[in-house]
């Protein structure tokens, strides 16, 4: 895919990740988390979700248009926008109660779909309402990802399987990758691992990636598996750090790169964000 302006659409949830002990606001939600560190790698990207009326949904659009984002198709609609509240345990972010607001119903129209088959990969994930809409995006030539997050059983995500090029979940720590231990060794939750993502590839991806926490990444392609370990880092706040994996692998990914040089480049992108506090 070198040579041209990559188009990259993420689409689906969105929300605003509230610490309850400080009272601090961040933007995220896995498209959107996805989508800003991909700008922020140099690609052009759009965003299309939902956000409400509130000063939350005004808020989530200034600070997308400030990451040189596309919003022109977000839905502005009458009600809350998404918020998830947060709180920081040891260096690990726990989330609490989930107020979904305005993305509970929310489905891009025919202009949104238009506007995405006019892009080179579509990503969204479990919570994102979109699983249904990879089958036709991918069949309009657009490369497909989908995070399952720690479900890839999830109805939404088995959907997704069958019409999913890249199929991305996590494995145990759910922090995405890294901290200061030693990763990536051949354990015998590796060879679980192994046999887990076999089936799923089976399934259709072309290319199924697992987080692992502190013990890296695994992937497998219907012909080989990869292993990749961690960039130890010093653990700030674990908010984000699955996406931001998914984000570095796909800049890699999209520059042609082989798969183990995707893994790391997720892995370094993920000891990044693993350094700060939020997600961006």
């Amino acid at each position: 895919m070198q040579g041209k302006q990559i188009r990259i659409a993420a689409f689906g949830d969105n929300c605003v990740d509230y610490y309850d002990e400080t009272e601090e606001v961040h933007f995220g939600g896995n498209p959107v988390n996805v989508a800003v560190y991909l700008s922020r790698m140099g690609r052009s990207v759009s965003y299309l979700g939902a956000v409400g009326t509130d000063s939350f949904g005004k808020a989530m659009i200034g600070a997308l248009k400030k990451q040189q984002i596309d919003v022109s198709h977000v839905q502005i609609r009458q009600g809350s926008t998404a918020c998830t509240h947060v709180s920081i345990q040891d260096g690990d972010r726990v989330l609490g109660e989930y107020e979904e607001g305005v993305m509970a119903d929310y489905a891009p129209g025919p202009e949104d779909v238009s506007f995405m088959k006019n892009h080179d990969l579509a990503v969204t994930g479990l919570w994102g309402h979109g699983e249904t809409l990879l089958k036709m995006l991918r069949s309009c030539g657009v490369t497909t990802v989908f995070d399952a997050a720690d479900r890839p059983d999830d109805p939404a995500a088995q959907t997704a399987l069958g019409s999913t090029d890249i199929f991305f979940f996590s494995e145990g720590d759910d922090s995405g990758v890294m901290t200061e231990k030693e990763g990536g060794s051949q354990d015998a939750d590796a060879l679980i691992l192994r046999e887990k993502l076999y089936k799923l590839q089976q399934q259709g991806p072309r290319l199924v990636v697992a987080t692992r926490g502190e013990k890296g990444s695994m992937a497998f392609d219907g012909q080989q598996y990869y292993a990749c370990g961690i960039v130890p880092c010093k653990v700030v706040d674990t908010m984000g750090a699955g996406d931001s994996y998914i984000a570095g692998f796909l800049h890699a990914w999209l520059d042609q790169k082989p798969i183990p040089a995707c893994m790391e480049a997720g892995a370094a992108s993920s000891a990044r964000t693993l350094s700060c506090a939020g997600a961006w």
